[in-house]
Order: structure tokens, then C-alpha cells, then sequence
């Protein structure tokens, strides 16, 4: 009766941990769909003004002191990765992906190399890999607006401006499917120009002139990249997450089922060794 009621204890346990799991997933996959809505909106913008970016680079070509200094490209002697990773872990293999990713990706450039993580998980997996922490950005929440990530953009734009980083990149989680979240290394500054084809080669007319022009846009493409880059990175946790909470209460399901079918072979076992007691000592008195 001591281990029925070890199991007893272990069955109910279970039951609460599926219950919490239960509540978790459903609120992430609330999260996931105003996440994903918003990411989804904002990614048409966000592909079309890094190909027009990279067509104007193209045009413009590279001038020497004309170039706006966002554009102009040098010897790469240390690059600047901005790490976008999860605040908070129960999402799956999604942050162990991303930092190794990451990690992956610094160690095949034999460059020095500084990064700016943004959420803990990335923070934590960069403390302990003795990397060069530039800055530190946390708690942006899972509805951040573009004024929450400025301060991330204008220190890469600082960093690649003075001369302290000669190419930045940014990491993320790519949304791809609710089950499908693809880290994704972007290189932000230079901004790289595109392959045109010569019916492309029209160009474009800017007023007042387009190195004025240029150093308004340039800016913006580089602050909205980052907030697209971190809208992705929160739909790829909210989906990773529902779906390690799904299948955290499947698991704990088939575990309760496991534990009663166990239950109830030890109850039927006692029950048994009971009756066999009793006809045995009826037999006895009989004989």
C-alpha cells in the first residue's frame, strides 16, 4: 500500500505539472498570433527597403569621401554581431540553436569581434564564452515599439561610424512555420549592393541631392531592420514556446497513463495476495 500511495502522490504531482503547461501554452499561442500579425505586417516593408537599399548602393557605387559614411566599405579588422535572443528559457532548443549559431559564426571569422546581446539568454551564453560584451539590452517585453530598440541601433550606427566596428551583423530567429524558427545571421552596415541587371540601371532622381537624401534614409533602414529583426525573434519564441508546452503536456499525459496502468497492477497484485491469504486460511481451517 506504500508504493500505491508513492504513485498516488506522483500521479497528482504530474496532473499539476500538465496543468501549468496546459495554461502556458495557451497563453503563448495568444502571444504567438498578435506576434506573428505584427511581424508578418512589417516584413514586406522591411525586405523592400533592404532591396532598395542595396539597388542605391549599387547606383551610387563607392565615391571615396562622397560615400555616406554608412555605406562606405574598409578592411574588416573586428565586426559587431547584435544578438537577438529570448528573455526566458521552456521554449525548446530555440536559444541553444541561436547561440550556437552565434557562436559558430564568431569562431569562423579570425577577426576581433564584439557583441551586443539583446535578451538574457544570448547575455548569459556570451558572459560565459568570455566574449566582448559591448552593451547589454534586456526586457524589451513582447510588445516592443521601434522607440524601445533605438538605443540599440544608434550604438551599432555609433560603432560603425567612428571606426570601432568595420561590419555589423545581426542574429535572430527567423519566423518560418509555428514549428519552424531558422537563425538567421544579417549583415546590417555596410549595406551590401546588389547585382543589377542593366534594364535596372535607370537610376533615381533625388531632391534636394541624394547624399542628403541618403543621410536621412540610411539611418531609418538601419533602425527598422533591428526592430523587424527583434519582431522575428519574439514570433520565433512564442511559437517554439507553445509547441515545447504542447508537447511538455503530451508528455506529462502519457506519463499520468503510465503511472494508473502501474496503479492499478499493484492494486490488482494486493487484491490478489489478499484472496489467496483468505482462501488459504479458510483451507486451513477446514483441513
Amino acid at each position: 500500500m506504500a508504493n500505491i500511495r508513492i504513485i498516488k502522490r506522483r500521479i497528482r504531482s504530474v496532473q499539476n505539472t500538465a496543468k501549468v503547461t496546459s495554461a502556458m501554452e495557451m497563453i503563448a499561442a495568444s502571444k504567438m498570433r498578435r506576434s506573428q500579425q505584427r511581424l508578418l505586417a512589417g516584413r514586406p516593408y522591411s525586405d523592400t527597403m533592404l532591396e532598395l537599399m542595396g539597388h542605391l548602393a549599387a547606383q551610387i557605387g563607392d565615391n571615396g569621401d562622397d560615400v555616406h559614411p554608412l555605406l562606405r566599405r574598409r578592411e574588416v579588422k573586428r565586426i559587431e554581431v547584435i544578438h537577438i535572443t529570448p528573455d526566458r528559457g521552456l521554449c525548446g532548443g530555440l536559444n541553444s540553436n541561436l547561440n550556437r549559431f552565434t557562436g559558430q559564426f564568431l569562431l569562423d571569422h579570425d577577426v576581433l569581434a564584439s557583441v551586443i546581446p539583446v535578451g538574457r539568454k544570448g547575455r548569459d551564453f556570451m558572459v560565459r564564452s568570455s566574449r566582448d560584451v559591448r552593451a547589454v539590452f534586456v526586457d524589451q517585453g513582447d510588445r516592443p515599439t521601434l522607440l524601445d530598440t533605438l538605443p540599440i541601433a544608434h550604438l551599432a550606427i555609433e560603432d560603425y561610424e567612428s571606426g570601432y566596428a568595420d561590419e555589423v551583423y545581426v542574429s535572430y530567429g527567423r519566423f518560418v512555420s509555428t514549428v519552424v524558427q531558422r537563425p538567421t545571421m544579417q549583415k546590417l552596415l555596410p549595406v551590401e549592393p546588389v547585382q543589377m541587371e542593366s534594364n535596372m540601371m535607370s537610376g533615381y532622381i533625388y531632391e534636394p541631392n541624394s547624399m542628403q537624401v541618403l543621410g536621412s534614409i540610411l539611418p531609418r533602414f538601419v533602425e527598422m531592420q533591428i526592430y523587424h529583426a527583434i519582431l522575428e525573434s519574439i514570433g520565433s519564441e512564442q511559437s517554439a514556446r507553445m509547441v515545447a508546452m504542447r508537447n511538455a503536456t503530451d508528455s506529462a499525459n502519457d506519463m499520468i497513463q503510465s503511472l494508473t496502468l502501474l496503479m492499478n497492477k499493484m492494486r490488482q497484485e494486493s487484491i490478489t495476495t489478499e484472496l489467496l491469504d483468505i482462501v488459504g486460511g479458510a483451507a486451513a481451517l477446514e483441513g
